[in-house]
C-alpha cells in the first residue's frame, strides 16, 4: 500500500502545471491582439498592405500550437484539482468541448496559414478572389463555432466546481455570465473573443494560488 501512495504521489500534477492555462491565456490573447493589428479591416485591401504584415501574421499564427497544447494541459490540471469527485457525464462534455475548441482554433490558424502562404505566391490577384473571400470567412470557425464550444467548456466547468465545491461558488457564477455571453452573442466582437482566455486566465491563477496553501501547509 505504501508502494502504490508513492506511486501515485511522483504521478501527481505539479503545482508549476497550473501555468500552463496562465500560458495559454497569455499566447491566445496575444495572438489574437497581433492578428487584430495587422489584417486590415476592408476586406478589399490591397496585397501590398497585406503582405506588409506578414511577419507578424506569421508570428501570430506560429503561438497557435503552443496555446493549444497548453490548453490540453490546463484541462488536466482542472481534472487533476477535481480529482476523484469528478463525475463522467460532466467530464466527457468538458474533455469534448475542450478538444473541439482546440480543433476550431487549429482549422482556422490552418486556413489562414494556407491563405497567406498563397498570397504571397499570387500577389496580384489573390485579394479579388473567391479564396481570398472563403480564406477570411474562416475566422468564423473560431469566432462562431470555437466560442460556442468555449462557453459550453465554461458551463460544464462551472457546473461541476458548484456540485464538487471544487472552486468558490463566485468563481463559478462567474464562469456562467461568461459562458452565456458566448453562447448567446449572435456577432462576436474582439472583446468578446478575449473573454475566454481572460476566464482561463483567473481559474489558473486560483488553482495555483490553492496548490502554493496547500503545499504550505503539508511543509508546516
Amino acid at each position: 500500500m505504501g508502494r502504490t501512495d508513492e506511486l501515485r504521489r511522483k504521478l501527481k500534477m505539479p503545482r508549476t502545471a497550473a501555468l500552463a492555462g496562465i500560458l495559454f491565456s497569455s499566447l491566445t490573447i496575444g495572438s489574437h491582439l497581433l492578428i487584430r493589428t495587422a489584417v486590415p479591416a476592408n476586406p478589399l485591401a490591397s496585397t501590398e498592405e497585406l503582405l506588409s504584415h506578414a511577419n507578424t501574421l506569421l508570428l501570430a499564427l506560429n503561438l497557435v500550437p503552443f496555446a493549444g497544447i497548453s490548453f490540453l494541459w490546463f484541462i488536466g490540471v482542472f481534472r487533476d484539482h477535481l480529482g476523484e469527485y469528478e463525475d463522467r457525464l460532466f467530464a466527457t462534455v468538458f474533455f469534448g468541448s475542450g478538444l473541439l475548441y482546440v480543433a476550431s482554433l487549429f482549422a482556422s490558424a490552418a486556413l489562414a496559414g494556407g491563405l497567406l502562404a498563397e498570397m504571397s505566391r499570387e500577389a496580384g490577384k489573390l485579394v479579388s478572389s473567391g479564396s481570398y473571400s472563403l480564406g477570411r470567412s474562416g475566422i468564423q470557425i473560431t469566432t462562431v463555432y470555437g466560442i460556442r464550444m468555449a462557453g459550453v467548456f465554461i458551463i460544464t466547468a462551472s457546473t461541476i466546481s458548484l456540485r464538487t465545491r471544487a472552486m468558490p461558488r463566485w468563481l463559478a457564477l462567474l464562469g456562467y455570465v461568461v459562458a452565456l455571453v458566448l453562447l448567446l452573442t449572435v456577432r462576436a466582437r474582439d472583446w468578446t473573443a478575449l473573454m475566454f482566455p481572460a476566464w482561463v486566465f483567473v481559474i489558473s491563477i486560483w488553482i495555483l494560488i490553492q496548490r502554493f496553501r496547500q503545499s504550505s501547509v503539508r511543509s508546516a
